[in-house]
Order: structure tokens, then C-alpha cells, then sequence
């Protein structure tokens, strides 16, 4: 009964055979490398390198060279870094995705508040234009008492004053 503890009893740590890696790192890593084979520097080394290897073991003296003609040895390095090549280029184009992803998450939900603000702008500008036009104005309500004052005048028969303004 001893071997089961409660829940609020952390586990202790296993040991495991199997080599523990950040996945952090290692995609950091595996994108670095995939944008250096994306570069024209990579190319150029590569070319530098698979022409020399051609140079050295074509034009050697026969005891010099370590790959001889096909350049079987050459193939055999250039397989097994397009092995290695290939899987850590995907790592880095499916890492590239989910940040593509998160960030269009991100728009997504900024455009939706940004909507949500000039609709509720657009409410308030609506309601704004209604009050004012319930307002009355300087000019209407001067207009409306020389509009009294010259019904107060024809009743009462007397000349109205000239006006201050």
C-alpha cells in the first residue's frame, strides 16, 4: 500500500534509457539549419566542396585517393545529408505553420474587436446625430420668437423695436 500516495504528492522522477531533448532547442536548431540550405552561401560551400572532392580524387595520384571513380563514397555523404536534410526542413516548415496559425488566431481575433469597436462608434455616432437633431439651435429658436414676437405685435397693434444684433 505504500507504492500509492495521494494526489497531492508530486511523482519522483523516472530514470529512462531513452536521451531526454528540449524540443525548443532542437527546432530552433533545425530551423538555423534549414535556412542556411536556403542560402546561396550554402551552395556556393557545397558546390566548393563537392568540386574539390571531383578535383582531388580524379587528378590525385592513385595512392592519394580515398573515393575512386564513381565516387561512391561522395554519393554515400551526399544521401545521408539529404536523409538528415529533408526531415529537419519539414520540422522547421510545420514549426513555421503553427506560429503562422497562432498568429493568424491572433488577427483574427483583433479584427473581431476592432468590428466590435466601430459598430459600437457607429451606435453612438447614430444616437449622437439623433440627439442633436432634437436640439434646438440658436438660429431655430431665434427665428421662433421673432416669429411670437411679430404675432404679439399684430394683435396688439403696436410697432415692434428694431432688433440689437
Amino acid at each position: 500500500m505504500a507504492r500509492f500516495k495521494g494526489l497531492d504528492t508530486p511523482r519522483e522522477a523516472r530514470r529512462s534509457i531513452r536521451p531526454s531533448y528540449d524540443p525548443e532547442t532542437f527546432g530552433r536548431l533545425s530551423e538555423n539549419f534549414a535556412r542556411f540550405l536556403g542560402t546561396a552561401r550554402f551552395l556556393v560551400y557545397m558546390t566548393v566542396f563537392v568540386l574539390s572532392w571531383g578535383l582531388w580524387n580524379s587528378l590525385a595520384p592513385d595512392k592519394w585517393r580515398f573515393d575512386s571513380f564513381p565516387f561512391i563514397f561522395l554519393t554515400l555523404i551526399l544521401s545521408l545529408q539529404a536523409s538528415y536534410a529533408a526531415p529537419l526542413i519539414l520540422l522547421a516548415q510545420n514549426r513555421q505553420a503553427d506560429r503562422d496559425r497562432i498568429q493568424y488566431q491572433e488577427d483574427r481575433a483583433r479584427d473581431d474587436r476592432n468590428l466590435a469597436d466601430t459598430e459600437y462608434l457607429t451606435r453612438e455616432l447614430a444616437s449622437l446625430r439623433t440627439a442633436i437633431g432634437e436640439i434646438a439651435t440658436r438660429d431655430f429658436v431665434r427665428s421662433e420668437l421673432q416669429d411670437a414676437v411679430e404675432e404679439i405685435v399684430k394683435n396688439s397693434g403696436t410697432k415692434p423695436k428694431p432688433d440689437a444684433n
